[in-house]
């Protein structure tokens, strides 16, 4: 089996090891959406630490779709010429540069975390969009609008053209984002869509949007293809989305030859989820049991939830539960993980630090 730093091709794209850096938002922009010198130094220094995959935050591929007004964005050249100098870096130091396209659907138009998360309601504020009017149910809340026919199919363009620009700024691997309560999410869970159109009702309405989507991007898109979702809406009471669903669109896109890899996360779309206790590798179930779905697919698998130390995220690699250890929380609070790892696992002769820092790191 693989480990840790076995060399990945995904999509015919190489990456130098099994480490991924999750898309983590950082609310860091002007109301512009244009990449800052904050993502610049936030985005370069986890290549630097050996990271095999750096993949951005979400960007969001129209002004709509921007969870805050801080989001990052991709909608426009002048938001891909911002991020080309990030993507260039990135590459430089040997890893691999992703970017994860994303519509915040009806948990859209909300003031960043550190700003106290209710709905924008002055001059910087819009209408968000979702599969119906109904909003998120949580106090002081922004009611959608519905997407019409002609609304959807503005969605799968926006996400093609975004794409083909995120190709055009250097990126390697683009991340379609439909997990996390999120549009593309709300599309999928009988929770959130309750339309009666071709976009609705049963499993192949429900995901016809994400795979259309996917189609576009990866006609767009020269590199690989990520497709991140939430395994499970945690929602056991009541019709909602599934590890079983989850498997099952994993199988489909994958024989459709869309995507060339399977981001497994989980939650995001409800207030009354039922998360477990957040223990190491808590969500990874969810990754192997996709993992077992795509067993002789050419799709990968890359598995988050709690992955901290070396050894937990080689063992998510050397016991087949997925190609990919995907870490977010870890990398905030070590830029230099997968450096830091290959000294623990004695990996030494597989990692090469930039010059400017070996003598920080003799042994490897």
């Amino acid at each position: 089996m693989p480990d840790l730093f076995t060399p990945l091709s995904v999509g015919g794209v190489e990456l130098r090891n099994r480490v991924m850096v999750s898309p983590m938002c950082q609310y860091s922009c002007g109301t512009d959406g244009l990449a800052t010198e904050w993502h610049h130094v936030h985005l370069g220094s986890r290549a630097v630490g050996g990271a095999g995959l750096v993949m951005s935050e979400a960007a969001a591929v129209t002004p709509a779709g921007r969870i805050s007004p801080h989001d990052l964005g991709v909608w426009t050249d002048e938001h891909a010429d911002a991020l080309a100098r990030t993507a260039a870096f990135v590459s430089d130091q040997g890893a691999v540069p992703g970017i994860q396209l994303a519509h915040a659907g009806r948990k859209a138009a909300r003031e960043r975390p550190r700003d106290g998360r209710g709905p924008v309601r002055d001059e910087r504020g819009w209408t968000p969009v979702a599969p119906t009017t109904a909003p998120y149910p949580a106090e002081d809340t922004l009611r959608p609008e519905r997407l019409d026919r002609a609304g959807v199919d503005r969605v799968v363009e926006a996400f093609r053209v975004a794409a083909a620009r995120a190709a055009e700024a250097g990126f390697r691997v683009a991340e379609v984002h439909a997990a996390h309560g999120y549009l593309l999410h709300e599309f999928l869970s009988p929770v959130t869509n309750t339309r009666e159109d071709d976009y609705g009702g049963d499993f192949e309405g429900r995901t016809r949007l994400v795979r259309e989507v996917c189609g576009a991007v990866d006609e767009a898109f020269e590199g690989a293809v990520f497709l991140r979702l939430s395994a499970t809406d945690w929602l056991p009471d009541r019709a909602s989305w599934t590890v079983d669903d989850t498997a099952r669109l994993a199988a489909r896109v994958a024989e459709a030859g869309t995507v060339d890899l399977v981001d497994v996360s989980a939650g995001g779309l409800h207030p009354d989820q039922q998360v477990p206790d957040a223990r190491p590798h808590y969500q990874v179930p969810y990754a192997e049991r996709v993992t077992e779905a795509l067993a002789g697919e050419n799709c990968a698998v890359g598995a988050v939830g709690a992955i901290t130390t070396p050894e937990g995220a080689d063992e998510v690699v050397s016991n087949g539960r997925a190609d990919l250890a995907i870490l977010g929380r870890e990398h905030l609070r070590d830029p230099y993980f997968t450096l830091h790892a290959a000294r623990a696992l004695e990996a030494s002769d597989r990692v090469d630090p930039p010059v400017q820092y070996r003598r920080g790191f003799p042994e490897l």
